[in-house]
């Protein structure tokens, strides 16, 4: 069975890589998790400063909509770490694209977060 991985690459403000960390890992992914979505991988790039990744995996196009709009769209996140985390972004980038189940294991063991 394939996946629908979400690959969202973060290019962070001057200095703020290690405050946005913080929050992804502390408050962020927790809250994604209980959320019911598949964090397969997060964490500092290592090709580059003040970018980051975050990898998720859903079953389809419509499960990926439906559970982000649930998600950002609660008072939980918008009141929660969003802006802990949107203040520290310049830009970012997703990526959409199919992956078998053994594929996104082996991200999720490659990239221990």
């Amino acid at each position: 069975m394939s996946h629908l991985l979400e690959i969202r690459t973060y290019r962070l403000k001057p200095g703020t890589l290690e405050a946005f960390h913080e929050a992804m890992h502390n408050l962020a992914v927790p809250m994604i998790r209980s959320a019911g979505m598949d964090v397969v991988a997060y964490g500092k790039s290592d090709h580059e400063e003040e970018t980051y990744f975050l990898i998720r995996a859903y079953k389809n196009r419509e499960a990926l909509e439906a559970e982000q709009a649930a998600f950002y769209g609660s008072s939980r996140w918008r009141e929660g770490p969003r802006a802990a985390l949107v203040d520290r972004i310049e830009t970012y980038v997703n990526t959409l694209v199919w992956l078998s189940a053994q594929g996104v294991e082996d991200l999720r063991t490659n990239n221990a977060s």
